[in-house]
């Protein structure tokens, strides 16, 4: 509804009349009202992700967020109103400001738990925890900004504005996806990926189609009726476009029990795998006087089923322990190689996270390059595979700007002197024996979708080992999580995690669970490795679909800001033939 409407009859009893008036209401917020109504509707939009999955919320933050940009472009267009600056620019300003507020609230409230990883040795980065957690969402929070103050160029009355905002809010998050890295964290399409059945469409169009969808989907049924009462739209238009906003998600249902209704794949004959989660305290992993103590509580671990039991990996062909299981540098050391000969079976291999480290160690050959890495190793106790990780975590396991940050005090979490080098890249596959090819996965290289599979030869099962110790019990890992589910449904493939403190699980193509291990549940899970699916059109052609859905979907606002212009120049042009009549 844009502002002009808030100055015309609005009805006072009708349900559709109490939405108009909140929608003037919200128009007409100014300063720090205006501003707090943006981070509180941003923050109640996390409800929406795991593990909450309450994405009823966004039918009403996302048409607050629309709302109050109406106010701002408005404000902006008002014949009275002055600046210095053109009326474009002080529109995108106005706007841009609504959605940093938004983003920064939606950030604060979906992030707040990466201070936990301050806190694990506070006595050396709990100076850092305020910066932390409100300096990213901030900086997040402008990739919002961005959105608004680009949909609010091609602001324009009536319910095209949405899909402005649409494109350009999908468009944010593929950026914010890929520039600096990337971090494409609670991506707003994980909203339509809760539950399963839904999820199925995001091996459709990805999880950037699924955002480009959501908007329209959450924020036309609201505006279009209260605009039905606030004389821009007729009810029975009204009720059309607010049901045709909607039309998607029976469809996407629809869709996505039909895919689940084919079946489970068949798994892959003679693997039998054996999923350890130790649930080691992260305070004490990097402790050098612990992690003998650690090392061998993981073997003995590895050697008891899931009801317990010691049974020396009877029947086991893989063994996978999570990330930084060895956290130090077990192929320079003989005796945890030994170790690992001793407790393994004849053809039966464990794939570890451990450090790697490259180079002469010797102080004079200057810095040893040091790796994140997955190492898969025989009976025999010799490494057969190794992968290192590609997608490092900024501050995590590498310092941006590393002389300058460290002269005024900032380091990495993780304990390796000069950080963690960048594996190969395009990243590789592992091949272990007795597995088909596997796609590796550290952390949260699972969180980027459309780089998956980055060679040409396409894997059979994705393997994701993940720490999540640093983030204690909160939505982190659970957001973690459901993010390495939605990667399965989109590439067809079952992913294996194994996680320290959870969760580990299996998921197969579908996005099924298996099983499962809790947060913070100490044990092993025995199981079969879940067969692929035929690639889904995601996994063929990636975010190309999504790019002309976006392209699609841009031409309705640019065809609705041309008819506005032309219709400016004609009436320009019959001014002076009526002054003359």
């Amino acid at each position: 509804m844009p502002a002009d409407a808030a100055s015309g009859p609005v009805p006072r009893r009708s349900v559709t009349g109490r939405l108009c008036r909140i929608g003037c209401a919200v128009q007409e917020l100014t300063g720090w009202r205006q501003a707090a109504s943006a981070f509180l509707a941003g923050a109640a939009s996390v409800l929406a992700m795991a593990p909450y999955f309450l994405w009823g919320i966004l039918f009403i933050t996302l048409p607050v967020l629309v709302w109050l940009i109406d106010g701002s472009v408005a404000r902006s267009l008002a014949p009275g109103a002055r600046s210095r600056v053109r009326p474009s620019a002080r529109l995108a300003l106005r706007a841009g400001i609504v959605g940093w507020w938004f983003g920064t609230g939606y950030f604060l409230a979906g992030l707040f738990w990466i201070g936990e990883a301050f806190l694990v040795e506070a006595e050396r980065f709990a100076w850092a925890l305020p910066f932390a957690v409100t300096l990213m969402p901030a900086g997040l929070g402008l990739f919002h900004a961005a959105a608004a103050a680009a949909a609010a160029v091609a602001w324009r009355p009536g319910l095209a504005r949405v899909l402005a905002l649409a494109v350009a809010l999908s468009a944010a998050e593929w950026l914010r996806g890929h520039i600096l890295t990337g971090f494409p964290w609670n991506v707003l399409g994980y909203a339509l990926t809760a539950p399963l059945a839904l999820m199925q469409s995001a091996g459709l169009i990805g999880i950037y189609g699924l955002t480009l969808v959501a908007v329209p989907i959450f924020a036309v049924p609201l505006l279009a009726l209260a605009e039905t009462s606030c004389g821009r739209l007729r009810f029975r238009a009204g009720l059309t476009a607010a049901l045709m906003a909607l039309a998607p998600l029976p469809l996407a249902w629809g869709y996505g029990l039909a895919r689940l209704a084919e079946g489970t794949p068949p798994p892959i004959e003679g693997v039998r795998l054996r999923l350890v989660q130790p649930s080691v305290p992260q305070r004490d992993k990097w402790r050098p006087d612990r992690q003998r103590d650690i090392f061998f509580d993981h073997l003995a671990l590895s050697q008891r089923g899931p009801g317990g039991g010691f049974d020396g990996l009877s029947g086991i062909t893989h063994v996978i322990w999570p990330e930084a299981a060895m956290p130090f540098l077990p192929l320079s050391t003989p005796e945890a190689l030994q170790a690992i000969g001793d407790m393994l079976p004849d053809g039966t291999h464990l794939l570890a996270g451990a450090l790697r480290a490259d180079g002469d160690p010797a102080p004079a050959a200057g810095r040893r390059q040091a790796f994140n890495s997955l190492i898969a190793i025989g009976p025999d106790g010799r490494p057969q595979a190794i992968y290192d990780k590609t997608h490092l975590v900024p501050f995590g396991e590498y310092l941006p700007l590393q002389p300058l940050l460290q002269r005024i005090g900032l380091e990495k979490l993780v304990g390796w002197r000069g950080g963690f080098s960048v594996g190969q890249t395009p990243r590789p596959l592992l091949t272990v024996p007795g597995l088909p090819p596997i796609g590796a996965l550290i952390c949260y290289e699972a969180i980027f979708p459309g780089a998956i599979v980055e060679g040409a030869e396409r894997p059979q099962a994705l393997i994701n080992i993940t720490n999540d110790g640093w983030f204690g019990a909160t939505s982190g890992p659970h957001q973690h999580f459901h993010q390495a589910r939605v990667r399965a449904v989109e590439e067809g493939l079952a992913l294996v995690r194994v996680a320290n403190n959870g969760i580990t699980a299996v998921i197969d193509p579908l996005g099924r669970v298996a099983a499962r291990l809790a947060l913070d549940e100490r044990g092993v899970i025995d199981t079969h490795l879940p067969g692929p699916r035929p690639p889904p059109p995601y996994a063929r052609y990636g975010d190309s679909l999504f790019a002309l859905l976006w392209l699609a979907m841009l031409a309705w606002p640019l065809i609705s800001l041309v008819r506005q212009r032309r219709a400016r120049a004609t009436r320009r042009q019959l001014q002076p033939e009526v002054a003359t009549n």
